[in-house]
Parts: structure tokens; C-alpha cells; sequence
């Protein structure tokens, strides 16, 4: 049974590899990237002081924490598991579209689909805002995606890191509340009572539509540049 789940997910995998071009290979490289993320990643800190005020200290540390153990626990899993990447894997690397580089030899489970997990969980438990919630996830699955197209990992590592991420920050925002009912209870605002803005979620999805809709246009601009020079 495994071994057939495993070619199934194997099967997947190459199904949704092949669908790439030159154009989407630069594309999902910047999405992929950490880095790129920054500026929304500050953008989601200001939000959290300008909305939580005193408590946003204590959340920023809570979700940097969550994010850490999301990542370390990947890790130790890959170690634990071994499951080669699609890139190491001899019966299917000649078949893999990689771009840029073939990672580390283990892949199972995604540490970017978990981390994007747990960062959208916990700041969609946080923010209560349902516009927010579908942006956020939406955005996880973004960057999940770019994991299988750069060939790095199998469908079941996302799953898996979606899981982790999941339940991460799930608990990890449960886990501030308890610091919060019993510490930082005399701390403005109520966390219950406090939600995004709906303004604070406009400009975050100008940011993120601006955002993508450059590196878009640039991306095509630069093919159409190069096209005509070549």
C-alpha cells in the first residue's frame, strides 16, 4: 500500500513539473525565496504593534517562535525520515525540471509549506479577519507550490509540511493566550476584541497585488527585451 502511495505521489509530482516555461522559471524563484517576503513579513509586524499596541512585543517573539520550531522540526524530520528529494532520487532525476539548484538531499517535509503554514495560522487566529485568512492562505499555497515547480519536493512533502504547519500554529496561538490571560491581562487591547482593520487589509493586498504584478511585468518585459537583442 505504501509503495503505491508513494507512486501515486511520484506520479504527481512529474504531472505537475512539467508544466514550466523560462518565464515561470524566474518567477517562482523570487517567489520562493525568503527574501523576497520581507517587506510583507515587516509590513505584517507594523500591523501587529499599530493594531496589539503593548501585547505586540510578546506576540512578535510567539510567532517568531513558531516559526522555528516549524522549520527545526522539518529538519529533524528530513534527518529522521530520508526520504531523497525528486532531484536525488536516481529512478526520476533525469525526468525532474530543477532550476537553480538541487536543495539538500532529503525532502520530506517541506520546510517552506510548513513555515508559510504556521505564519499564515497563526496570523489569521490573530488578525480575525476573514479577507485576511483567504489572502494569507492563498499566499501559503504560493509558496508551496514553487517547492513542487522548482523540483524539490514531492506533493505528500507539502502535505505533510501543511499539516505541521497547521497544527503549529494552531497551538502556538493558543499557547499566547494562556501567556496572555494570565500575564499580560492588565496589557491593552483585549486580544478577543481586536481585530485587522479593514484599511490595514486593503493596504496589505495592495502591497502583495503591486508586489506580485511587478515582478510579473518586469519578468516579461526583460523576455521581450532579451527576444528582440538575441
Amino acid at each position: 500500500m505504501l509503495a503505491g502511495i508513494t507512486q501515486i505521489d511520484q506520479d504527481l509530482f512529474l504531472f505537475l513539473n512539467s508544466f514550466n516555461s523560462p518565464f515561470w522559471d524566474k518567477v517562482m524563484l523570487i517567489f520562493t525565496g525568503t527574501v523576497t517576503w520581507v517587506p510583507f513579513y515587516l509590513l505584517l509586524i507594523f500591523f501587529i504593534f499599530k493594531q496589539y499596541r503593548q501585547k505586540a512585543f510578546t506576540i512578535v517573539l510567539v510567532l517568531i517562535l513558531t516559526i522555528v520550531i516549524s522549520d527545526q522540526f522539518s529538519v529533524l524530520i528530513k534527518e529522521l525520515v530520508q526520504r531523497l528529494r525528486p532531484t536525488h532520487n536516481p529512478a526520476i532525476s533525469q525526468l525532474v525540471h530543477n532550476v537553480y539548484n538541487k536543495g539538500g538531499d532529503y525532502g520530506f517535509f517541506s520546510s517552506h509549506a510548513s513555515n508559510s503554514f504556521a505564519l499564515a495560522m497563526f496570523t489569521s487566529l490573530l488578525f480575525q479577519n476573514r479577507s485576511y485568512t483567504t489572502m494569507i492562505f492563498l499566499w501559503a499555497v504560493l509558496v508551496s507550490y514553487t517547492r513542487i515547480y522548482l523540483g524539490l519536493h514531492y506533493p505528500a512533502d507539502i502535505l505533510a509540511g501543511w499539516t505541521w504547519g497547521f497544527i503549529t500554529g494552531y497551538f502556538m496561538y493558543r499557547f499566547f493566550r494562556i501567556v496572555d490571560k494570565r500575564y499580560l491581562y492588565h496589557l491593552s487591547p483585549e486580544i478577543n476584541k481586536t481585530s485587522l482593520a479593514t484599511p490595514e487589509f486593503i493596504y496589505l493586498s495592495i502591497f502583495v497585488t503591486i508586489f506580485i504584478g511587478t515582478v510579473l511585468f518586469t519578468i516579461n518585459r526583460l523576455q521581450v527585451f532579451q527576444f528582440f537583442v538575441s
